[in-house]
């Protein structure tokens, strides 16, 4: 029997955490699974942590919290509640209550029925501004999916499906949660990632974190998502070609220098050519050493299990608790234990 964990992240929502709490619990009435909500609190500045103490308390048996000691952003958040969850499927939807956690159920029984890994939510009548939210995210949806190959609609949707198993052997930092569904691919076969339409409702309380200025960083995260993805087994591959084409390049010049200077009998000395050529040599050797380097190095640190994208300040709450606290309950809360050492593809 499967259960399920779903995972909200939130950040100076304290209007929206109540309102939020009561909405769970109301769709998963025609949840057939024992279920669980885990509220993180990124660091709020407000009365965020507060509303979430209250709703753990208002229903213990199926809420549970994190409260992390700064804002370390949304992925490290989401992250926290992922260790944290002990479902073997797992949501996570947006804590601004514009994803419908009606939505929930009707997307776990695909992602069972159907035998998927990742049910990815389509925002497809999307309740945002044009010019600020729409425009740009319908661009970088287009441009992710060429350059990762993974085509989906709507890879900002937050409102996702998972199998914890297979999410679990995907570790997030940085700002990944854009592009789970692509680092998902790197870990179960892309036919097994689908998408569903589901509902969206603008936002009525609290403040968006969007905006054009995270446009630099899904541009820079997308170049070093692309770098994983395709060189992750070997990386001195990426650095390498750069590497050995500005070598060649250094080589080749320095080869025509040397029969100017053995053949003609030109003198080589004050042209600029050879000093190119010797810095595209250095360059090239140390793109190819340096990046090597400074990859494992990174591997290392993100795949030790003490390292971790978050740090806990608090958790109340029992996060093995399924609603009754049955045998049954435990015992499938059991069979999922929180993964703190999984591996980064």
């Amino acid at each position: 029997m499967h259960s399920l964990s779903m995972v909200v992240p939130m950040h100076d929502e304290e209007d929206n955490v109540l309102p939020l709490a009561t909405q769970v619990q109301a769709a998963m009435t025609a949840c057939p699974w024992p279920w669980q909500l885990i509220l993180v609190d990124d660091g709020s500045r407000d009365r965020t942590a507060e509303r979430i103490r209250e709703a753990v308390a208002a229903s213990p048996m199926h809420v549970a919290a994190v409260v992390l000691r700064r804002n370390f952003g949304q992925t490290a958040a989401m992250q926290a509640g992922i260790d944290t969850a002990r479902g073997s499927v797992i949501a996570t939807m947006d804590g601004d209550l514009q994803n419908n956690p009606q939505d929930i159920v009707r997307m776990v029984r695909r992602l069972l029925d159907e035998d998927l890994d990742l049910l990815v939510g389509w925002r497809r009548e999307r309740k945002d501004s044009f010019w600020l939210r729409k425009l740009p995210s319908m661009l970088a949806n287009r441009l992710i999916g060429a350059v990762t190959g993974v085509r989906l609609h709507d890879y900002g949707c937050t409102l996702k499906v998972y199998r914890s198993a297979v999410l679990r052997e995907v570790r997030l930092y940085g700002e990944m949660h854009r592009f789970i569904p692509t680092w998902m691919a790197t870990v179960t076969s892309p036919e097994r990632i689908r998408e569903e339409e589901v509902s969206h409702f603008p936002r009525i309380h609290g403040r968006s974190k969007y905006g054009l200025s995270r446009t630099v960083k899904v541009l820079l995260d997308l170049l070093s998502m692309v770098f994983f993805v395709r060189f992750r087994a070997s990386p001195g591959h990426f650095f390498g070609r750069i590497g050995l084409a500005s070598a060649f390049v250094g080589l080749a010049a320095l080869g025509w220098l040397v029969w100017l200077k053995l053949g003609q009998g030109e003198t080589i000395a004050n042209r600029p050519l050879l000093l190119l050529a010797v810095l595209l040599v250095v360059i090239g050797v140390q793109f190819v050493c340096t990046g090597i380097v400074t990859e494992v190095l990174a591997r290392t640190y993100f795949e030790a299990g003490a390292a971790r994208t978050y740090l806990v300040r608090d958790s109340f709450g029992d996060p093995d608790a399924f609603g009754a606290g049955s045998p049954d309950a435990r015992r499938i809360a059991g069979e999922e234990p929180c993964a703190g050492a999984a591996r980064q593809p």
